[in-house]
């Protein structure tokens, strides 16, 4: 029996709700493939995300990349979207719209993807240095993605979705670098954005939450993690303040206080003993301002 909130994934419509799926065994091989395509995807572009070249042409690659390779681009013409990836240079937090912008020496941007193979998303965003970059951007990238994988490894049976946002927090308050509260994670599958919701933030720091009676710290900690669940983790770390603006164009977001911002994404599915990343680099370049074309 399913528990109370959850639902069989063989048994949902085939749209949102407010119901958690759960999947079989067949979803997880569709994801791997979906998210693999959309990995390789962010892994064509490493040579490209260079001085003078404008997010334009990276949305370009990304389309004809996705379309050649048996994908489906997401995000083209996705609630009046009509694009193929996000690029958010600098001080924009995410869902930067490609366009004649081009690329500086010293930039840092994140570029987001999803393709659809066979009705299932690989959403996935990673960091990108474009030519010499500051010190400061860099440790802001390095510290994203820790926060992320910290996130990630508090996903198993049995713990709670507040303790992914609980871990990526305490890691950033070591580095006085803010969690954007504005945005989160989201299920996924053959659907693009469904139930539950990832917060990458915990009101209550861990300490909190292990003094807390067991009733009140389940409460806290939100809805169980249970195989068969898929989601994105997908933290957004400013260097200032977290508090962010939406821009006219009703896509784009900005910090407030214009500090540099960063963000990391990998699409993920809970197992019987803990998790799997689908959206892992098959190559190994999960972090090319590290290892990749214009690291410094």
């Amino acid at each position: 029996m399913v528990q109370a909130g959850f639902i069989d994934a063989a048994e949902a419509p085939p749209r949102a709700t407010n119901e958690i799926k759960l999947y079989g065994a067949d979803a997880f091989v569709g994801m791997r493939k979906a998210g693999r395509i959309s990995a390789e995807c962010l892994d064509m572009l490493i040579p490209y995300v260079v001085p003078g070249v404008s997010t334009a042409k990276l949305d370009n690659l990304a389309r004809e990349y996705l379309l050649d390779h048996g994908s489906t681009p997401a995000c083209l013409f996705y609630k009046g979207y009509r694009h193929t990836v996000c690029t958010s240079v600098n001080h924009v937090v995410c869902h930067g719209i490609p366009g004649p912008k081009v690329l500086k020496d010293g930039d840092i941007v994140n570029i987001d993807v999803t393709g659809i193979v066979d009705g299932w998303h690989g959403d996935t965003s990673r960091m990108y240095s474009v030519g010499e970059v500051k010190r400061k951007g860099l440790r802001l990238m390095d510290v994203t993605y820790e926060c992320m994988m910290k996130g990630i490894a508090a996903v198993k049976p049995g713990a709670r979705v507040g303790d992914i946002g609980a871990a990526i927090q305490a890691h950033a308050d070591q580095f006085d670098y803010a969690v954007v509260e504005a945005f989160c994670g989201h299920g996924l599958g053959r659907v693009f954005h469904d139930a539950p919701n990832i917060l990458h933030f915990h009101k209550k720091r861990p300490g909190r939450l292990r003094d807390a009676e067991p009733e009140e710290d389940a409460r806290e900690r939100g809805l169980p993690l249970l195989p068969g669940m898929l989601f994105t983790i997908e933290p957004m770390i400013n260097l200032g303040k977290a508090d962010v603006a939406l821009l006219s164009d009703g896509w784009t977001a900005v910090t407030r206080d214009r500090s540099l911002s960063a963000q990391y994404e990998h699409a993920i599915g809970v197992t019987e003993t803990g998790y799997e990343i689908f959206t892992q680099s098959p190559t190994g370049q999960h972090t090319p301002h590290t290892s990749g074309a214009g690291a410094s």
